[in-house]
């Protein structure tokens, strides 16, 4: 147990819970490289949450990889109790299990995943894309300014309401953004969407966000990705390096040359060429002459 209790601190110091005893398990919600999200009956709060279970050996070898660089980075559970936005995933409470998996309670959001919604082209997406981009870049900026890298923002980790409030879910990959933890050398996050700073292993800041950002919101209007699709992550990398995006218009002919050019800047290559902020990326969506997408 010596390395898991170095990992994650004694049971003396974080919360420990029978999870058979505490929660009624009603159906899987979601599943990750390294977690598992079940839909469940919290019998202590009284009300149905999504219980997120980290794999302990996967969670304890990506912790030690920041212990190893002399980093001490917060545990999630830690981060996203601290994270109190309209447009993020609420967490109740977080600890670790009899079994010594790392657990976070969390609000049971009743809606669609953004994956979802693009890949299916449903209409909860007509009229609202503006509006659901504008939302997920009051989360980020939220983020950015508690001092926070997301890190793998994508639509699979946005989350749509029934009653069309989007939520950033999944802080798994998230860290402190400070210069420490943004050194070369590290790629993470979901091929898709990484930034070309972060595929050439270079240093990064806030901009590897808002590039993921730039690839959500051009999915959600184009119903494409700005670099053609791989099943091969090889390849998807070799094309970002190799090959300019897709013009958004060229895709989507009916799009106005004004939203096109909004969403080719938030996918700049060169992140110096990209928006400033997400809310600068908000204002310039918002400030569009057609705004009814």
């Amino acid at each position: 147990m010596g390395f898991f209790s170095n990992l994650f601190g004694s049971s003396s110091k974080r919360k420990v819970v029978d999870a058979k005893k505490r929660w009624d398990l009603q159906s899987r919600a979601g599943q990750g490289s390294m977690s598992k999200v079940w839909k469940a009956f919290d019998r202590d709060l009284g009300r149905t949450v999504a219980i997120k279970f980290n794999d302990k050996v996967k969670t304890a070898k990506f912790e030690e990889k920041f212990k190893l660089q002399g980093l001490k980075k917060p545990p999630e559970g830690e981060i996203c109790v601290g994270l109190r936005h309209d447009n993020i995933v609420k967490t109740f409470e977080h600890g670790v299990t009899t079994d010594g998996e790392p657990y976070l309670v969390m609000e049971w959001v009743e809606g669609l995943g953004l994956n979802f919604l693009i890949d299916s082209r449903h209409q909860q997406l007509n009229g609202n894309r503006v509006n659901f981009v504008g939302q997920l870049c009051d989360a980020l900026q939220f983020l950015h300014d508690s001092k926070y890298l997301h890190r793998d923002l994508c639509p699979r980790n946005v989350m749509v309401t029934t009653d069309g409030v989007v939520k950033l879910i999944d802080f798994g990959l998230t860290i402190p953004y400070t210069p420490q933890f943004c050194q070369p050398g590290n790629r993470t996050g979901t091929v898709d969407y990484l930034a070309p700073e972060v595929i050439k292993r270079s240093s990064t800041d806030h901009r590897v966000d808002l590039f993921a950002l730039g690839c959500t919101a051009f999915e959600m209007f184009t119903g494409q990705l700005p670099w053609e699709k791989s099943l091969n992550s090889d390849e998807t990398v070799r094309r970002r390096l190799n090959s300019p995006p897709r013009q958004a218009k060229v895709l989507k002919p009916d799009m106005t040359d004004e939203l096109s050019a909004i969403l080719m800047k938030s996918i700049d290559i060169d992140r110096n060429g990209r928006y400033k902020t997400a809310t600068e990326f908000k204002e310039a969506l918002a400030g569009m002459s057609k705004t009814d997408y």
